[in-house]
């Protein structure tokens, strides 16, 4: 995991945030396992409004690695600046 040199800024906004965030609905059915589970679209409703309301915002990328392989990278950014990121790599 890589960060901005301080933190301090977006852990508490997130600690914040996660104080608040609930459980997302499972409102879609997998009829392969005749389950239940939560969509994407579920998950943000679960939590856009709370990590808006702390300043913070998720960015994701993808790219491909010269072997072909493909790399997803997130980071959890906050208003101040203050960010933490990390990389999968899928070869």
């Amino acid at each position: 995991m890589q960060t901005s040199e301080q933190i301090n800024e977006l852990a508490a906004a997130l600690a914040k945030a996660q104080g608040k965030i609930t459980g997302a609905v499972k409102d879609s059915a997998n009829p392969f396992f005749k389950s239940k589970y939560a969509d994407l679209a579920s998950v943000w409703d679960a939590v856009r409004d709370h990590l808006s309301a702390n300043g913070l915002s998720i960015i994701q990328s993808a790219s491909t690695t010269e072997g072909g392989g493909i790399c997803v990278t997130a980071m959890l950014a906050h208003a101040s600046g203050q960010w933490v990121r990390d990389t999968l790599k899928l070869t």
